[in-house]
């Protein structure tokens, strides 16, 4: 309650946000004063501010306080796999044609469990931004801070437009910068590394074109715009029904991972660790085609 008036300054709105009296609020704050032998608060009509003692009384304890509602939040999940609720990020495409049926066979399962899923390509913030965990199609994560557990191993293809000039190249030499479909999270473009199995070249992507989404660079790449470097799983439609080929293919990127990461855990809680296997076991019973 003293934490909540020294954000609010107003006896008043702390107890709306407490279901209380302003007066059981007024006496109650009083009593913590009275407890300590000193005043916390200046009072005036319209607000109330911290004084110098309230101010350092403050800053001591809310860390004590966080800390406890930590331990809280800990204690009363630790023995419920089965319930409570899961934010997850997850890259649009993905998020899109391979996660529902994922969620909607694990919900049958656990019922009392719910999501919030957010999808977007780029990497997150998983603590700043609260997420549970997130599922990410990426190169070796480099963050120390967070917990990363790899699932499959995604391969790339470079793509491009049937009958462009793009579909007739024999070695990546003949690619310029402004012919790489580039995926960039900041409009730096990047490097592509491609290797033969005997010697590699590196090429420079996006001096022409960028862009932080798989979708619309497999479109681009459809309407020759350029080469698209992509998972195979993402354009294999694009390459059943003939709008994309598969371009210069004795020359391979490395591979991208598909991985489950997650805050900095001492332990992966119940619920967030039932979901991680389910979904490590339905990637590889549904077979689903990440290649």
């Amino acid at each position: 309650m003293f934490l909540l008036a020294a954000e609010k300054r107003n006896f008043a709105q702390v107890a709306r946000e407490l279901d209380l009296t302003p007066a059981a609020v007024t006496r109650a704050i009083a009593a913590l004063e009275d407890d300590l032998g000193v005043q916390l608060f200046v009072r005036t009509t319209r607000q109330v501010s911290l004084t110098t003692d309230g101010a350092v009384f403050a800053a001591q304890i809310k860390p004590a306080v966080e800390a406890l509602d930590d331990a809280r939040k800990d204690v009363r999940n630790a023995h419920k796999a089965d319930q409570g609720r899961l934010r997850i990020s997850a890259p649009t495409w993905f998020g899109k044609a391979v996660l529902p049926p994922i969620l909607s066979g694990f919900r049958r399962l656990n019922p009392k469990i719910s999501f919030e899923i957010s999808l977007s390509d780029g990497l997150v913030n998983i603590v700043d931004d609260d997420y549970d965990l997130a599922i990410r199609i990426s190169s070796q994560p480099s963050d120390k801070f967070t917990i990363w557990r790899k699932i499959r191993v995604v391969p790339r293809i470079l793509v491009a437009a049937p009958g462009s000039r793009y579909a007739e190249m024999q070695h990546p030499s003949e690619l310029t910068s402004d012919d790489c479909l580039a995926y960039s999270d900041d409009s730096r473009g990047e490097n592509w590394v491609l290797s033969d199995g005997v010697s590699s070249m590196t090429l420079s992507a996006g001096r022409a074109f960028s862009a932080n989404n798989g979708e619309v660079l497999a479109d681009m790449a459809a309407d020759a715009a350029g080469v698209a470097m992509l998972p195979g799983f993402h354009v294999s439609e694009h390459l059943r029904t003939g709008r994309l080929v598969h371009v210069l293919r004795g020359w391979a990127p490395a591979d991208l991972w598909l991985t489950l990461y997650y805050p900095p855990y001492q332990a992966l809680p119940p619920r967030i660790a039932l979901f991680s296997k389910f979904f490590e076991e339905q990637v590889a019973a549904h077979m689903l085609r990440l290649d």
